[in-house]
């Protein structure tokens, strides 16, 4: 029975040891509190995206990112983001049971430390204005800033958007996911989501209409004060 007890008394002591390495490992990081440090085990190119099963504490999980170089066997640091059950990729022709989509996958640390939050996407990635971009609106459409500005009087109508592509996500949700900024900003708000059908590359310049929806909740940290959602690709003439 001392025995036992003694056993109990050394594996308890054990973990917290572990628990106590860990957490300041984590703190000597400046870790920010969600993050998770995993090892890559596998990874998968696609045309879009970069599939790595990952590893943390003996535990697998599958997460998706833009399509970037991944090493197998490094250390990598992600926020959780959106997470799908039983997501089917056609081009891998592959079903995953869960998947973690992922917006920030770094190979060095995640620290506390984050930039202000652009206001169309907070909780997500923060968008970065990209230098450069001077977009003129289409005709009979608006510019990103005047949506912003009026953005109460848009909410459930359709506009017309011209801008060029900054971020491209494809399948996610059942949607193609593009970001658009045109060089305009209303109060620090410069980029514009719109969820589509229809298929864009990073540095498209696009028109695109579809409907206004404010304070949209996708859940997983995905908050938008204004999104343009089922956009239609307009072709230039």
């Amino acid at each position: 029975m001392k025995m036992k007890l003694n056993l109990l008394i050394l594996l308890t002591a054990t973990i917290m040891l572990s628990i106590s390495c860990k957490q300041k490992n984590k703190a000597d990081k400046n870790l920010a509190p969600n993050v998770h440090e995993v090892t890559a085990e596998e990874v998968i190119q696609s045309s879009n995206y970069t599939y790595v099963r990952v590893t943390e504490d003996s535990k697998e999980t599958w997460i998706a990112i833009s399509r970037q170089e991944v090493e197998k066997g490094k250390s990598y640091y992600y926020e959780p983001s959106i997470e799908m059950t039983d997501f089917v990729s056609k081009e891998l022709k592959r079903t995953f049971k869960t998947i973690l989509f992922v917006d920030k996958f770094s190979d060095q640390p995640i620290t506390n430390v984050k930039p202000a939050m652009d206001n169309s996407s907070k909780g997500n990635q923060p968008a970065i204005a990209k230098e450069g971009i001077k977009v003129e609106p289409a005709e009979g459409g608006i510019t990103i800033a005047d949506l912003y500005a009026k953005k109460d009087s848009y909410a459930g109508k359709t506009v017309k958007i011209r801008g060029e592509v900054v971020k491209y996500n494809a399948e996610i949700m059942g949607k193609n996911w593009i970001h658009l900024q045109d060089g305009t900003n209303s109060n620090g708000s410069f980029d514009i989501a719109v969820t589509t059908s229809d298929v864009a590359k990073v540095g498209d310049v696009v028109t695109i209409e579809g409907s206004v929806t404010l304070k949209k909740d996708f859940g997983a940290g995905y908050f938008y004060e204004v999104i343009v959602e089922n956009g239609k690709l307009i072709p230039q003439m």
